[in-house]
Parts: structure tokens; sequence; C-alpha cells
């Protein structure tokens, strides 16, 4: 448990939802905890209201929890960094961070996407802005909603790192009564597993909106996970995580509940709202519809077969009608389940 006999600070980047109630758990573990955000509003708004409305509406901040405007302030003298920005802004705020990152301290990323140009993962890109070896930089995930997180409900993830050091050091600083952490060297397995689940929650959206039933959305999940492993396997991941937190776990949280913004995203597609809209009404980052296209491929650059990532690629980027997806996805060859 956090050591809480001399004052700590953490530094997170940035003040979405997600960040902010990994900022409430590091709060609650007596970090004082600087949060970084582009907007004066919103910076003075966490400092002196405590609130962050946007992100995490009707939800009380604790007083060890700042945040600030300029980069250094938010970095100077911190014991840990989180990463929390969206994927496709992670080298741009890592790029402006690096000047002021503590040499030592430890370096953890939230995010759960690839950067949207290269399809790189977020250790990787951290790894380059920050002149840190990749094997130092620590990922933490699983399923946990943030709207839950925040009100001390029960938590499992997991934080992944190469370095044993590095993991110990991040299952420290967040774990507490309510927020269990457990630590894994898998790095690639975890963050491709948080990445692609969004995708299947997307879809999930979808067969909800369309009234499709649960023998649809429990096979979605099921072919769903089978589609994840087989692309992680195939970049280097250990199959055993796509059974763990990182994995089916959190697949199944994304898949299943409306405070999943990618759930969400899926069920108002499903009447036909076009895509553009949604992410407008939405008014948060959809991480599933930029990760789809990234999946998409590297299923074609690894030479993997994703029929549902295919088949939803179509549908967000292609017009392509819900009914011949569901029609194409239904009348695949037959095969046997153990090798597709």
């Amino acid at each position: 448990m956090p050591n809480t006999s001399t004052k700590r600070k953490a530094a997170v980047l940035v003040a979405g939802s997600w960040g902010t109630a990994l900022a409430y758990v590091l709060a609650c573990n007596h970090f004082e905890v600087v949060m970084w955000t582009r907007t004066e509003a919103q910076a003075k708004e966490i400092s002196t209201q405590h609130h962050n409305e946007k992100y995490l509406p009707n939800r009380v901040l604790p007083p060890n929890i700042t945040a600030t405007t300029n980069m250094e302030e938010a970095l100077n003298g911190a014991e840990l960094t989180l990463f929390a920005a969206p994927s496709s802004a992670m080298r741009d705020v890592a790029r402006a961070a690096t000047p002021y990152v503590e040499a030592n301290s430890i370096v953890v990323h939230a995010t759960k996407g690839f950067e949207p140009e290269s399809l790189k993962r977020m250790s990787v890109v951290l790894a380059e802005e920050l002149g840190r070896p990749e094997a130092e930089i620590a990922v933490i995930s699983g399923p946990s909603h943030a709207e839950e997180v925040i009100l001390k409900l029960p938590t499992t993830v997991v934080v992944a790192s190469q370095s044993v050091d590095v993991a110990e050091k991040a299952q420290e600083a967040f774990m507490n009564t309510a927020f269990r952490v457990y630590t894994n060297n898998d790095v690639i397995g975890i963050e491709i597993s948080g990445a692609l689940k969004n995708i299947i929650a997307l879809a999930a959206g979808l067969i909800n909106g369309l009234q499709l039933g649960d023998n649809a959305k429990a096979a979605l999940l099921t072919r769903g996970l089978a589609e994840i492993s087989r692309l992680g396997v195939a970049m280097g991941a250990n199959p055993l995580t796509f059974i763990g937190l990182a994995g089916v776990g959190d697949l199944v949280v994304t898949a299943t509940s409306q405070h999943s913004r990618n759930w969400r995203a899926g069920y108002m597609l499903a009447d036909g709202t076009p895509l553009a809209v949604v992410l407008d009404r939405m008014g948060m980052v959809v991480e599933g519809v930029k990760t789809t296209r990234a999946a998409y491929e590297l299923a074609q650059q690894y030479g993997i077969e994703m029929p549902i990532t295919e088949q939803l690629y179509g549908v967000l980027f292609n017009d392509q009608p819900l009914d011949r997806s569901i029609e194409a996805l239904m009348g695949r060859m037959k095969t046997n389940e153990m090798n597709s």
C-alpha cells in the first residue's frame, strides 16, 4: 500500500474522464496530484471549484488535486507521470512534456488506442518522444469505468511493464482497498486488448440499437475476443493475456455498459445517424472509431482475418448498410471454431 509518511507528487496529462478518475485514485493514496490541461477554464474549475463537470459531472474532487496549463509546473518534482491523452494527441503531449519529466519519474500511460498515422502502440510513441527505453514504460488497463472508480466502487486492473521494478512501483502508487492492481509483463498484449475491445464495444452498441438480442451479443463478444487475440499474438503478445483483466475483463465491461462512450456511439449509429453527427453529440473522444481503421490496416499488414473489424470498417468509413454487414458475417463459409 502507498507510503503516506511523506508528501508525494504525481502529474496527470490530460484532464479527461479517465485521467481525472486515476488522479482521484492517486489523491486518495495521498499524492499531491497536478493535472495538466490545455484550457485555463478547466484548470480553474478543477483547482478552485473541485469539479470537472464536462467529463465527470456532479463529482467532487479532493483538494489535493489541482490543475494547470503550465506543463513545467505540472511535472516539476513528480515521482509518477501519468499520460492519459487521446491516442491521436499522445505524441504532441509527450513532446511538450519531454523537457520537464523528471529523470526518475515512473512513466505510466492509460490510453487505449493506436497512433492513427503510424499504427504504433502508445508505449512506443512515449518511448520515442521521451527518449526512454520502451521497457521502462508502464501501461494501466482493465475493466474500469471512470464513473465507478470515482465512486470508490470495487475495481480491479492490471499494470504492465517489461521492468518488474517499474510495474511494482506503479502498482504501489495506484493500489488501495477500492482499486486493486495486478502486475504483468506483457505490454503488447495489454495495449492490444485495451485498444481493440473498443471496436467490439462499438459493434455491441449497434447490436443493442438494432435489438438483435442477447444471442447475437454473446456471439459478438466471443468472436470479437478471438479477433483481438489473433492480432495480438501475431504482434507478439502472450495469448494468456486475452483471458485476463485487460482482455476479456475489459471487453465485457466496455461492451455491455452504457457508461462506455464506444457502446453509446454504436447505439446511436444503429438508427442511421451519420458518424460525424454521433461524434459531435458525444463531445468526447470515441477511441473505437479510429481504432477500427487502425485494426483494419494492421490486419492487412499481418495477414490476419478479422471479419467483425472488417464489417465495422465498412459501416463506419464506406457507408455500408448494417443489414449487409450482418448478412456478410452470418453467411461466411463453414469453418472450425478452434481454427478461426
